[in-house]
């Protein structure tokens, strides 16, 4: 299984010379399985270039999962080339928000919003049963699990897995508060166990939660923790702030890694950053 990070930065995107390490776009996650499946995690401005990406390798088949609807996750779809090919065969997977997904992309594009309607995308797009994501389900060669988030207005986290590795993606998740229709520490505990790989939200600094509470994020040492308790062997702090630079990011990471060895254990920790692989 290859993960690939297009854009890992939260709420809006950003650009300049702080942020040219991490990137400054806006959710989007790349699964390529065993058997060859694209599998596309959020709309946020990173597919615009993974659009670009896919058309240059001549690959039109791809299944498309959201974690919710804010539009930092949603801005991008518009720009997704491929949408205007009728090559393009687009699955789309209606967690969470059952045949809401068909309408929130309408609405994304639709007057005056956005010059091109919805309907007139020339790609073949059909909807997935939505049944399917309150079960485990398949995409080809890689079995998908999935759990509600914590965060304003629902949301659903994903684990990936095949061939025995598993990939947990919690972008959006506020560990400390239990917002509407979110689950407690425990269950993430759990759906996380011995994950190879977890990238997990990590919004804040401690000294800044305090004033965001309920806002649907979480601190670095939240995340941390989570990936100590549950055995992870890699944490990737996902959903970068807005106004954090490089060097500030960089600093976070230093401070993980600090009480990663303080506490005696072998937790690889990193920051996301756009056009970073992984290989499970």
């Amino acid at each position: 299984m290859l993960i690939r990070c297009w854009g890992s930065r939260g709420s809006i995107p950003v650009s300049g010379r702080d942020y040219i390490k991490y990137g400054g776009d806006t959710t989007c996650i790349e699964i390529r399985g065993r058997a060859g499946d694209v599998i596309i995690v959020d709309a946020g401005t990173g597919i615009r270039r993974l659009g670009h990406r896919l058309a240059a390798e001549g690959l039109f088949d791809y299944h498309l999962i959201f974690t919710h609807a804010h539009w930092d996750h949603l801005m991008g779809f518009p720009y997704f080339k491929p949408v205007y090919s009728s090559r393009t065969r687009l699955q789309m997977y209606r967690c969470p928000y059952s045949k809401f997904v068909e309408t929130m992309l309408s609405k994304v594009m639709a007057p005056p919003y956005f010059p091109v309607p919805y309907g007139d995308t020339s790609a073949r797009i059909s909807y997935a049963d939505d049944m399917m994501c309150s079960t485990a389900f398949q995409i080809g060669s890689v079995s998908v699990q999935s759990i509600p988030m914590n965060h304003p207005n629902s949301g659903r986290g994903y684990k990936f897995s095949e061939d025995g590795k598993s990939f947990v993606f919690l972008t959006d998740n506020e560990l400390r508060h239990r917002h509407g229709g979110g689950v407690s520490y425990e269950r993430y505990l759990e759906f996380v166990l011995d994950a190879d790989l977890m990238m997990h939200d990590a919004e804040y600094t401690p000294e800044e939660y305090g004033r965001r509470c309920g806002w649907g994020h979480s601190t670095y040492l939240d995340a941390l923790a989570l990936a100590m308790d549950a055995g992870v062997r890699r944490l990737g702090l996902f959903h970068l702030n807005q106004d954090r630079t490089d060097r500030e990011v960089d600093e976070i990471v230093a401070a993980c890694r600090k009480v990663v060895s303080d506490c005696g254990k072998s937790l690889d920790c990193f920051a996301v950053g756009a056009d970073m692989e992984f290989t499970l």
